[in-house]
């Protein structure tokens, strides 16, 4: 291809990895303010929350204009649609982050759990994941992704050791009972971040070797978290 379709397509690849870096932050920021009880931070990321939905619709004309007007070649084309693909995961991440700033300033008004919370911190490994995924999609590293998505099993059984101690803190609870739903609101959308993150490991894979791979064994195999957390 040319060299404007190469400037084009450097430039849309530029835009993905700021989306990347914008939701990471989102999330960091949204549990941040949730684990440490600060409303006005989550209403930072409240404010924020068109940002990364604008950015994909950017991307996603940018895209579109450039398969159109370049008529790119097989590989080429792989590359954008992988792109189109991912960004929809990363504006999921941009809408969990969303939601658990809301989490955040809903429970601002209510009882804590401070062992909870700070359990609750431990699900931000998927931060570490979601940035790695982003170096592997800069250099088209297949094995970084695969690496990534295997690290996604220690997300799922954090959630499930988290979801028990809630639900064993709710039976003792007494009357103040209304913090827990949002507990089990936000470790759930953390979970469902990592399983976000794993799908742009797919992508990565399917960029560098046309391969639509499955990375999430939780998927097919709901209870292999149980399994593997019992024989612990």
């Amino acid at each position: 291809m040319g060299a404007i379709f190469n400037d084009e397509l450097k430039r849309l690849r530029g835009h993905f990895m700021e989306m990347g870096i914008d939701a990471s932050e989102q999330i960091y920021q949204a549990t941040k303010a949730f684990t440490e009880n600060d409303p006005q931070l989550a209403k930072q990321v409240l404010a924020a929350d068109t940002r990364i939905n604008d950015e994909e619709v950017k991307l996603e004309k940018e895209a579109l204009k450039l398969m159109a007007l370049q008529q790119p070649v097989a590989s080429d084309f792989r590359k954008i649609i992988g792109i189109l693909k991912a960004s929809s995961d990363i504006e999921r991440l941009g809408d969990y982050a969303t939601h658990i700033a809301r989490a955040a300033i809903d429970l601002s008004d209510r009882g804590h759990n401070p062992t909870i919370e700070e359990q609750i911190e431990q699900m931000m490994m998927i931060r570490e994941m979601l940035e790695r995924v982003l170096d592997a999609y800069a250099y088209t590293n297949e094995q970084l992704a695969y690496e990534v998505a295997n690290k996604d099993i220690q997300v799922d059984m954090i959630y499930v050791q988290q979801q028990q101690a809630i639900m064993t803190a709710l039976t003792t609870a007494g009357a103040n009972v209304k913090p827990y739903g949002d507990y089990l609101s936000v470790i759930r959308f953390l979970e469902r971040a990592g399983d976000h993150i794993v799908n742009l490991a797919e992508w990565v894979i399917y960029i560098g070797s046309v391969k639509l791979v499955e990375l999430n064994p939780g998927k097919a195999d709901p209870d292999m978290v149980k399994r593997k957390l019992s024989k612990k």
